[in-house]
């Protein structure tokens, strides 16, 4: 009586594991974008503050500083 199920489990499991491939891969995306474009991060912290906030504490996890005073210092010289 199990033998019907198995077929249904692993299209579930194919189906999960493209869901979180997918993920990955806009994950780096997104944070490939936000490490090159000073633009997109502006726009980022426009629309999506949060997520502007992960990629900060990511890079200064890893020993990178000054991103966020450099982006705060640019986008308050471009308002005056």
């Amino acid at each position: 009586m199990g033998r019907p199920l198995e077929p249904l489990t692993k299209k579930v499991f194919k189906g999960v594991l493209v869901a979180e491939l997918m993920g990955v891969v806009g994950a780096y995306i997104l944070f490939n974008k936000m490490d090159t474009s000073q633009d997109f991060r502006q726009t980022m912290n426009k629309k999506f503050p949060f997520i502007l906030e992960v990629y900060y504490k990511s890079i200064e996890y890893s020993g990178i500083y000054g991103v966020r005073e450099q982006d705060q210092e640019k986008w308050l010289n471009s308002k005056s």
